[in-house]
């Protein structure tokens, strides 16, 4: 149905889209799928009779009617030994197919791409649509001087008053959106959809919800656990976004893991987290545990190489889909926030840390975390207790220790696996409060846990104001024995005290 939206904007000022997704979001196929529906050059209706896009009014219409020039830039910037060449390689390919398409029409061996399209135009009133695949390559090649000239063939081509009524769409797809600082001048006709603005296209960045559930009950997989694996993508029209390319690879081979490694590198996100600006150490341990922190995204320039702050490299990760981005209500928030979206991504951050000596002791945590989830399923007091000691200290600096909100992170790193076996609920609402951290099973034989936290008052204080609060009329449809978690801390001597107190479902 993405065609049906742009079938809307085809030959208005509003032609020109600029749509960047991160890797395995499927930003190739949906070109391919653009330039199948509406180039001349084939007959694609068996494509698309049996799907819901031949019932909607403009198929019709549009349908193989167009000429279309799709240039995938990464491929051909791959397949040239002397990359300086790159425009003029791809530009002389295209004009010999414009040849051989117009023959009655005089190309001159100096025309550029643009020119010759418009001699096109004007001799035929042929018009076409433009597609360039992974548009940003150059920029994320850092290729400067390249760059320059590309920047030159797209002013050409989109900032071209004579070509303009030629161009029935432009359509530019790549993982960064436009450059602020180099190509913006040069691009800002383009309206430009992304992680972070996706607008009216938000429904076709992933799969949706209801997309997925379908795949799962035609492949026999199991919704829920493909929500922990590939879920967790939240844009303000549509709250559950799936990557689509993680949950094809899961319904086809029927295992829910990890499938970024096949399509992507850590060293990305190593480097730039590594950086440790403006506290982004911190931020990523908050990430780790489960939490949201705040980011600027207007801080980045879509460059590979301004990140001079914090706002800055989590934008990237955005942008790669390493993060998720929570748009903010501007009624109430002057920024959005990010998170680690999954299961999936969650493990990746993991791995990709997993060798750095900066984050030593916080991944010694998460592989404790197994061990205290059973302790506290045990109803080992001390050991919780313990193991709280070492999570507080390896999650926070001196200058956060006492800090609410640094005292939840240690507590989500402390029980980051515990969605293995979880549903992890933060600030879970009740009629007359919050419970700090809710834990829901979703396999069988172990109980439900409910956390309260305490700065100030005992851990007993913290069992007293879960009961007081009712906390477990939260789970009035929850069949099976709960445990109620309080935890403290003392300030000065920063040791932490636990009381667990189970309570026993009787049918």
């Amino acid at each position: 149905m993405l065609i049906s939206k742009l079938n809307e904007l085809i030959g208005t000022s509003d032609k020109y889209l600029c749509v960047s997704r991160p890797r395995r979001f499927g930003k190739s196929m949906a070109g391919n799928m653009i330039a199948a529906y509406y180039s001349k050059g084939c007959d694609s209706r068996e494509l698309f009779k049996d799907l819901k896009i031949a019932q909607d009014t403009s198929f019709e219409s549009n349908l193989n009617n167009t000429n279309v020039i799709k240039i995938d830039l990464n491929a051909e910037y791959n397949n040239l030994r002397d990359k300086s060449t790159l425009i003029y390689a791809f530009s002389e390919k295209i004009k010999k197919e414009l040849r051989a398409e117009f023959p009655t029409v005089e190309i001159g061996e100096d025309y550029t791409l643009p020119t010759a399209l418009e001699c096109i135009y004007g001799a035929t009133g042929a018009k076409f649509v433009i597609i360039i695949d992974e548009y940003d390559v150059l920029v994320r090649e850092k290729e400067d001087a390249l760059l320059k000239e590309y920047l030159t063939f797209l002013n050409g081509m989109f900032k071209n008053s004579t070509l303009a009524p030629a161009i029935q769409l432009a359509y530019l797809t790549g993982i960064l959106p436009i450059v602020r600082d180099k190509i913006q001048s040069k691009l800002n006709l383009f309206r430009e959809y992304s992680m972070v603005t996706p607008y009216n296209l938000t429904e076709f960045i992933g799969f949706t919800a209801e997309e997925t559930k379908g795949l799962c009950e035609k492949y026999g997989m199991d919704y829920a656990e493909c929500c922990r694996w590939y879920d967790g993508y939240s844009l303000k029209e549509v709250k559950e976004i799936f990557s689509p390319k993680a949950v094809v690879e899961a319904m086809l081979n029927q295992e829910f893991c990890s499938y970024w490694t096949q399509t992507g590198s850590f060293d990305a996100l190593r480097l730039y987290i590594l950086m440790n600006l403006n506290g982004i150490k911190d931020d990523v341990i908050t990430m780790i545990g489960g939490g949201k922190v705040e980011v600027k995204t207007t801080k980045y320039l879509n460059t590979m190489t301004d990140f001079n702050s914090k706002d800055a490299v989590f934008t990237y990760l955005i942008h790669l889909g390493y993060l998720a981005y929570q748009a903010p209500d501007y009624r109430t928030e002057v920024a959005g926030k990010c998170y680690i979206p999954n299961r999936e991504i969650r493990e990746q951050w993991i791995e990709c840390l997993e060798d750095e000596t900066g984050y030593k002791e916080i991944i010694e945590q998460v592989q404790a975390s197994r061990q205290l989830i059973e302790e506290t399923i045990n109803c080992n007091e001390k050991a919780v207790a313990a193991a709280l000691d070492k999570a507080h200290q390896r999650a926070t600096n001196p200058l956060t220790y006492n800090n609410e909100a640094s005292f939840q992170s240690a507590i989500g790193l402390a029980y980051f696996y515990a969605n293995l076996k979880y549903t992890v609920i933060k600030e879970l609402p009740t009629g007359k409060g919050y419970a700090d951290l809710a834990l829901i099973p979703y396999v069988p034989n172990i109980p439900a846990l409910i956390i309260e936290l305490k700065c100030k008052d005992s851990a007993g204080s913290a069992i007293n104001q879960i009961k007081n609060k009712e906390y477990d009329d939260l789970l009035q449809h929850y069949r099976g024995d709960m445990l109620f978690v309080g935890v403290s801390y003392n300030k000065k001597s920063k040791r932490h005290t636990c009381k667990i107190e189970k309570i026993i479902y009787n049918d």
